[in-house]
This record gives C-alpha cells, structure tokens and sequence, in this order.
C-alpha cells in the first residue's frame, strides 16, 4: 500500500517531497560534521549518498511505510532541512518521527514548526495512536523541540549507539494521541 507524500505548508516552511534538485543541499546539510555530531552515522563524504536519500524516500512513499519531507523556508525558498514519519505500522497505528536540520536555522522554532505540521497529517491522515522519537542525551536542543510538541520522555537506551567513536546513550519519547495538541500552544508540563 502506498502512502503518497504530502505537501504541507505553515506560516514560515513548504514541506514538500524530496526531488532530485534537493541532493546538493542534502548533501551539504548531511555532510556537516558539526550538525550531525549527535547522529548515529559519520558525515557524507559521498555525494552519491544524497541520490540514494532520496530514491529511498520515495520508496518509503510506494511501500507505504513513511513519509520524508523536504523543508523550504516561505520567506527566501531556502531548503533548511527535513522531516519525516517513519515505521509506520497501520495494525498498531504507530510512527517514528525524525528530523535533521541546517545549522544556520537552529533556533528559530523551525523544527517544532515543521514536525507540528507533520504530526498533524500524521493525526488525521494515519489515524495514529503513538509517536515515537529519539534523540541523543546531549543533544538538549532536540529534546526541547519534542517537549515542546508534547512528547513525554519515557526512558533511556543506554550506550545504545556508537557517535563519532564514542559510545552514546538514548532518550526514548513518546507522543499519544490523546495528549496530541495541535495548536502552537503550550504543552502544559508534567
């Protein structure tokens, strides 16, 4: 079963799906030591990298287990990023949400914006009952955008990846729908 990828829009970004003019931006974005240095992958050193990113989102479109979008900023057309929804299991209505963005955009609310957006296709479309995230313990700034959209942290994977040669634990969040908020109002705190 297929799941055709959305194009979302919100006051500032387009998401979008990926096209083949995306690899270079991709490819700069993924081959950045310093914003990928929470990521379980080395950088891209391979351009070829980006290509096959993008093949393997569309087949994530035609095998109907995710969705992956591109992030262009409204204001300047600017890819900035991506989004996505991933795992997709339709017997136990659960996702894995995941997100990587350009340096240069951190902390403008972009990522909250863009993964509000999709969770709220996510919601409606898939008839979801969980989201799943996780992030590296050190990396606060993803963890405040998943506080932010409501996700409640559940527990730690411990020494569960290998960053950069260095053994990393995990934080494990979880979003259900009956606490989904999809307004841009604040998450009362737990």
């Amino acid at each position: 079963m297929s799941l055709p990828t959305p194009t979302l829009h919100t006051a500032r970004l387009r998401l979008r799906p990926f096209d083949d003019a995306d690899a270079n931006d991709l490819f700069a974005l993924h081959s950045s030591a310093y914003v990928l240095r929470y990521w379980d992958a080395p950088p891209w050193s391979d351009r070829g990298r980006a290509e096959r990113f993008i093949t393997t989102c569309r087949q994530m479109a035609e095998e109907g287990t995710g969705a992956r979008l591109a992030v262009d900023r409204v204001s300047d057309g600017a890819f900035i990023g991506w989004s996505s929804l991933n795992r997709w299991n339709p017997d136990y209505r659960s996702a894995s949400l995941g997100y990587c963005f350009d340096d240069a955009a951190w902390g403008h609310g972009y990522a909250t914006e863009a993964a509000r957006a999709l969770l709220r296709w996510a919601f409606d479309t898939l008839d979801l009952n969980r989201v799943q995230a996780e992030t590296d313990t050190r990396n606060v700034a993803s963890a405040r955008v998943l506080e932010k959209l409501g996700f409640v942290r559940e527990g730690t994977l411990r020494e569960d990846c290998v960053v950069n040669g260095e053994v990393s634990d995990s934080w494990v969040y979880g979003l259900i729908r009956r606490e989904w908020r999809p307004s841009a109002e604040p998450v009362p705190a737990r």
